[in-house]
């Protein structure tokens, strides 16, 4: 980080890339691991509960999910009921095992925001959410990793999505219910957690005036998900064409 500062503070106007001339991927193509909790936000527990959990929902998404800033949400043709999620995201940086809850904030990289796609019709159709999650193009992520350094621990951040310019989720991360360093450390008890392992922290309510009837994505959308100190995470809705 110090060698990073150093040579961006000396860097000449000449020497920087306008981010119009370039195209941004996601800042891991690969993870992995994707590790999901559900239900983490208070007010978003999980219909007809009252009590807050005792334990995190957890639950994983696959690789190929991932997807670059910019690039399309693509509805496969076997789905109506693609839905989104406005996440933030850890990213571990330092192998992980067994660490205490004090110790989690030393194994982690930085934080990114995420947005995780799911096809509801397919994720109720058995108490396992995997198969409805897992869709190709489901899992935006970006724009930045954004390192520990720059993000208040724990972090207090807060979070928008809209759709078409309509705001549909609004929270901020001070309302989790399991924390940052928990979930590192209770994940890290199960399994080890290696460099470039992700954590998608759940999400929260729909703000009520959006809430029912429910509208689920359509192609011409655009997803904007926003979170303070991470920055701006968009991408378009497009119907799947697959080829013959």
């Amino acid at each position: 980080m110090e060698r990073a500062h150093a040579i961006s503070a000396s860097a000449g106007e000449s020497q920087w890339i306008p981010e119009s001339e370039v195209t941004l991927l996601a800042p891991l193509l690969n993870p992995g691991k994707i590790l999901c909790v559900g239900h983490n936000y208070k007010g978003h527990i999980g219909i007809g509960r009252e009590e807050l959990p005792e334990y995190p929902n957890l639950f994983s998404k696959t690789t190929n999910t991932i997807t670059s800033p910019g690039r399309p949400i693509l509805i496969p043709k076997v789905t109506a009921q693609v839905d989104y999620e406005a996440e933030l995201m850890v990213v571990i940086g330092t192998t992980a095992r067994q660490v205490s809850e004090g110790e989690a904030q030393a194994y982690i990289a930085g934080y990114t925001i995420f947005n995780d796609v799911s096809a509801r019709d397919y994720q109720k159709r058995t108490s396992q959410w995997l198969l409805g999650k897992s869709f190709d193009t489901f899992g935006p992520m970006g724009p930045a990793l954004v390192t520990v350094e720059e993000i208040p621990d724990p972090p207090c951040l807060d979070l928008e999505l809209t759709v078409n310019s309509v705001p549909k989720q609004r929270a901020n991360t001070r309302d989790l219910i399991f924390s940052i360093p928990f979930l590192v450390s209770y994940l890290s008890a199960v399994m080890t957690l290696e460099p470039g392992d992700v954590i998608a922290t759940g999400t929260p309510a729909k703000l009520p005036e959006v809430a029912t009837p429910q509208r689920f994505l359509e192609a011409g959308d655009l997803v904007r998900i926003t979170i303070e100190k991470l920055g701006t995470l968009e991408n378009p809705v497009a119907m799947e064409v697959v080829g013959n």
